[in-house]
């Protein structure tokens, strides 16, 4: 496995777990859609949750949510309608970003939520 890859599951990990905190059920993680994946699918009441996890060492480059372009939202919302479509949920829908900075200050978790959404 990859140092990035390490990172990244590590990343997945703390933000399931900051989740979980704020009263979240994880109802599914790394789900594939074909070649599409979305990280974390948590509900809360009766909202179902879409979350990309940015995981970065330091946020001086790159703001990790600059990552999350439209061609990803894209990529994340047609593998979010086809595990709704799947499962027969019939919740509303939110698309967040959760970002993990971890560095030799500590780790910062920041939730972005309803950071984007289809736009039709």
């Amino acid at each position: 496995m990859t140092e990035k890859r390490e990172i990244g599951n590590e990343g997945e990990a703390i933000a399931r777990d900051y989740l979980l905190q704020q009263g979240y059920t994880i109802m599914d993680v790394n789900w594939q859609y074909g070649h599409l994946e979305i990280d974390i699918i948590a509900q809360k009441g009766n909202t179902l949750v879409f979350a990309e996890v940015k995981t970065r060492s330091s946020a001086a480059v790159l703001e990790p949510q600059m990552a999350v372009n439209q061609q990803k939202q894209r990529n994340i919302i047609r593998a979010a309608n086809a595990y709704i479509l799947k499962n027969r949920f019939d919740f509303e829908a939110r698309f967040d970003i959760l970002t993990v900075v971890k560095n030799e200050k500590g780790t910062v978790v920041e939730h972005l939520p309803d950071a984007y959404g289809p736009r039709w």
